[in-house]
């Protein structure tokens, strides 16, 4: 249980003993604010061993351990082109999600003014009612 939930202090003991494997480890199993510290943790690392298991995070449900994960890929990659081209594609696809989060957050918040008593069906069926009052000639 202390791999997969560790402490921030114990995320900092792994970092100065370099301890990649638990690193690793709490990655891939912990929770998600673990999952984030991990991956911030393996940027200080450095190692290019580590990479494998930072391209699996990039695809985590958690924006904040994608965004991390990501972070420490662009950080670690040693001017590998497929790394570079999966980093800018995933940051363009986040900026593309919250882009549509924030149009339908704006678009929550839109009221529109269309009052029941304003709607051209019950306008058309007001002068319907209308007409039939008056007498037939």
């Amino acid at each position: 249980m202390r791999l997969s939930q560790p402490s921030e202090k114990a995320i900092d003991y792994w970092v100065d003993k370099n301890a990649v494997n638990k690193l690793e480890y709490a990655l891939t199993h912990g929770n998600y604010k673990t999952r984030q510290l991990a991956a911030e943790a393996l940027e200080f690392v450095g190692r290019s061993s580590s990479i494998p298991v930072l391209l699996i995070a990039i695809d985590d449900k958690i924006k904040n351990v994608s965004i991390a994960a990501l972070n420490t890929l662009e950080y670690l990659q040693d001017g590998d082109e497929l790394i570079k081209s999966i980093v800018r594609k995933r940051f363009d696809w986040l900026k593309i999600l919250r882009d549509k989060e924030e149009k339908q957050n704006n678009a929550k918040t839109k009221k529109y003014n269309i009052y029941r008593w304003e709607r051209a069906s019950k306008k058309s069926f007001e002068m319907v009612k209308e007409r039939l009052k008056r007498p037939i000639r």
